[in-house]
């Protein structure tokens, strides 16, 4: 089920300064977000102030104007300003920009501010674009030193004592861009060309020196090599002259450079189909209203003086989203069955294929939305709310075929009630009589639709008042002999058997499909938690390789280039990524096994009569993941 999205007509400010200095979150941005169900691609942009930023956002938007460019040498951008647009590439997926505020901007000199600025925008992307002018030299790398500072900022558990390894961060911090404007160097090096990207590797290489120079030369480039992974580099030369320049937002393609235009195209390009979508740890995919919400969580936490803490983020927005998934999730049900069931329904059977329906997307909707749902207490929740909501459906079912059926009794039987009142019957020959008119009314109430699934109950309860009236009658036919009277007597007693039969009859039928009910109820919350944490432990592994590929290639990056001994304490952390993912893989069947376990127990309490089968279903499950 594809989720919802929103596509703007221009940026708004998401995150900005208070009037006393500090961040806050803009209400009206957070309200776009969230009506954003989608998993959301994630790019923002930094760098320093004036040097286009804000250019390369509106391209991406597929605009020319968003964005402020400015053409003066102050800042344009404050705080941070967003843009969702429908992914052009990704299918069900929206791509959220984020403009930020130009970092070392004179006129403000808040450096305290700048860093806030960079950290919220390596914690919200899933992918940074660094933007600078000139060369990548080691000018511009000093210049970059918020990220020598992001540990200081960031930290990724509420117990960190000590500076967290950089493979936690990985895991956690987007892939980066570094884009260079006004690049008039030639891309060769030992007399042979060279992509943006080895341009951009050969500037990160380290020194090997041991001084304090080679050190602070050292830690710049340590830092994106440590933390940010995969890394590129565009290069782009100057878009038009002086004169043109003043007037960007209002220049087309035609109006300026070829070669630059090509070159923005291919960065595009790149981000429309390289940019992953928004993730936290183990590969937990974002949404825009999640996106939202981990905003909200970090500018909160900054605002108290705090540092914003990744998994508490994550435990936070747990809370937050699981809880919103199973209103969401009701309310959807809630909407649907009043949108499609037509009270009385005719028979259980109608009501029962509606509820599965609306249940399987209500289900779905929770499904798509939790996250960190442990011992599935979220699920099992919801399961008791739709059973809950289901049995109020139920019970007004039932009142409104009781009420129905007792309308349409009155009204058919009235002329039958009538004869009985003014003594018609208390003839010779009556009874006779009372017996067809009895069996008219009756094949004519049957033979009526909108009576529901109360129908032979509510005839039954009618005719059984009518008993000890028709023994009346009987006894009064003075044509009847004692004989005869006994036959007709005994013929009474058999008809109302047979309905006192046939109303429980539909009693039982109606008790089946309502078991029936909750044994699809749990196969179906089994089936879709199987297929979750089946897509849960693949973006897990995922990301866990993803982690591991890139510490491999620094491992070799550094011995190419002389740093043995930082290659060789690189090997423990590979050692203990690889110890991670052959334990998760060991203790993956008994946590999925005790997992199905857990909520098929709890169901039996919830769903009273089900039949749990959640040990063949796990060694069925287990099987497809390996």
């Amino acid at each position: 089920m594809a989720g919802q999205t929103v596509s703007m007509k221009e940026p708004v400010c998401l995150i900005e300064n208070d009037s006393d200095g500090k961040l806050h979150v803009v209400r009206s941005a957070l309200d776009i977000l969230h009506q954003i169900d989608q998993h959301v691609v994630v790019v923002a942009v930094v760098g320093l102030y004036r040097t286009g930023k804000s250019y390369l956002m509106n391209k991406l938007a597929g605009k020319s104007k968003g964005f402020a460019l400015g053409a003066t040498i102050q800042s344009k951008t404050k705080g941070i300003w967003m843009w969702c647009v429908p992914h052009p590439v990704k299918r069900d997926h929206t791509l959220v920009l984020l403009d930020t505020e130009g970092l070392g901007d004179v006129e403000k000199g808040d450096e305290k501010n700048d860093n806030w600025i960079f950290s919220l925008a390596v914690l919200l992307s899933s992918t940074l674009v660094y933007n600078s002018m000139g060369t990548i030299d080691n000018n511009a790398l000093e210049k970059l030193h918020y990220v020598t500072e992001l540990t200081e900022h960031i930290k990724v558990k509420s117990n960190q004592q000590d500076e967290e390894a950089s493979t936690e961060y990985l895991r956690y911090f987007p892939s980066f861009v570094w884009t260079v404007r006004d690049f008039t160097l030639s891309l060769v090096a030992d007399g042979k060309s060279i992509t943006a990207n080895q341009y951009l590797e050969n500037a990160l290489k380290l020194k090997t020196g041991s001084s304090r120079k080679d050190q602070e030369y050292n830690l710049p480039r340590s830092c994106l090599r440590n933390y940010f992974s995969p890394r590129w580099c565009f290069v782009f030369e100057r878009p038009a002259n002086s004169e043109k320049m003043m007037n960007m937002e209002d220049l087309t393609d035609d109006d300026l450079e070829p070669l630059f235009v090509q070159q923005a195209k291919t960065f595009c390009d790149h981000i429309f189909t390289k940019a992953k979508p928004k993730s936290l740890k183990h590969g937990l995919r974002v949404t825009g209203r999640l996106l939202g919400n981990l905003a909200e969580t970090y500018v909160s936490a900054i605002r108290s003086g705090q540092i914003p803490c990744l998994d508490n983020a994550v435990v936070a927005l747990a809370l937050i989203e699981n809880s919103s998934a199973i209103e969401r999730a009701k309310a959807y049900y809630q909407k649907e069955m009043a949108q499609w069931v037509a009270y009385p329904t005719e028979t259980q059977e109608e009501l029962s294929e509606v509820h599965g329906l609306v249940e399987k997307e209500a289900v779905a909707i929770f499904i798509n939305s939790s996250f960190k749902d442990e011992d599935q207490k979220y699920q099992l929740e919801l399961m008791k709310v739709l059973q809950e909501e289901y049995e109020k459906i139920c019970e007004r079912n039932y009142k409104e075929s009781q009420q129905a059926c007792e309308t349409k009794i009155k009204c058919i039987f009235a002329p039958l009630e009538e004869k009985i009142n003014d003594g018609s019957y208390m003839t010779p020959g009556g009874y006779k009589e009372y017996c067809n008119n009895m069996k008219l009314a009756t094949s004519e109430y049957r033979s009526e639709g909108g009576r529901g699934v109360k129908a032979e109950e509510v005839l039954k309860e009618y005719l059984e008042t009518k008993a000890s009236i028709g023994q009346a009658i009987l006894s009064a036919d003075k044509s009847l002999t004692d004989a005869e009277q006994r036959v007709e007597a005994e013929q009474a007693r058999r008809e109302a058997l047979e309905q006192v039969t046939r109303a429980l009859a539909k009693h039982l039928a109606v008790k089946e499909w309502l078991k029936a009910d909750k044994q699809r109820t749990y196969e179906e919350n089994i089936n879709q938690l199987m297929e979750k944490m089946e897509k849960d432990s693949r973006q897990a592994m995922a990301e866990h390789e993803r982690v591991l590929q890139a510490k491999l290639k620094e491992q070799s990056d550094l011995l190419q280039q002389g740093f043995s001994d930082k290659a060789k304490q690189m090997q423990r952390e590979i050692d203990d990524l690889k110890d991670m993912k052959k334990q998760e893989e060991e203790n993956k069947p008994s946590f999925m096994s005790n997992a199905l376990d857990t909520i098929g127990t709890a169901a039996t309490m919830i769903l009273p009569g089900i039949i749990p089968k959640v040990g063949g279903m796990a060694l069925k499950f287990i099987s497809r993941l390996f």
